[in-house]
């Protein structure tokens, strides 16, 4: 098992189940990710990279794309979602559209990569 897995695999239901499908959504999107921490986030890297982090809070789940414009690309989706600078805040009973967060993991990606 990985940090991210391990990281998500210590959280309760439905918090654990909600970020487990983020995960395999991400991870679909890009194959070539690989899990680390970055800024002392659980996070899937590219090109050792952060391309996308999870955390879990009391209130609240959050994905971290480490990126202002990747944000404000999908802002327009996520009207009732918290949104700040590199953070989407959700919860399990109100979570990311699936389309969403493959947009997010790609346009991260091709941040990182260069390519689109």
């Amino acid at each position: 098992m990985d940090s991210l897995d391990e990281a998500v695999a210590a959280l309760g239901q439905p918090e654990r189940e909600c970020l487990e499908r983020l995960i395999a959504l991400a991870r679909a999107a890009a194959p070539d990710a690989v899990a680390g921490v970055s800024y002392g986030i659980p996070v899937l890297k590219v090109g050792g990279k952060p391309l996308i982090g999870v955390t879990a809070s009391a209130r609240h789940l959050a994905v971290h794309p480490f990126s202002p414009a990747v944000v404000d690309q999908v802002r327009g989706r996520l009207g009732d979602y918290s949104l700040s600078t590199g953070t989407i805040r959700f919860t399990p009973e109100h979570p990311l559209p699936a389309t969403v967060v493959v947009e997010i993991v790609r346009a991260r990606r091709a941040e990182i990569t260069g390519s689109a």
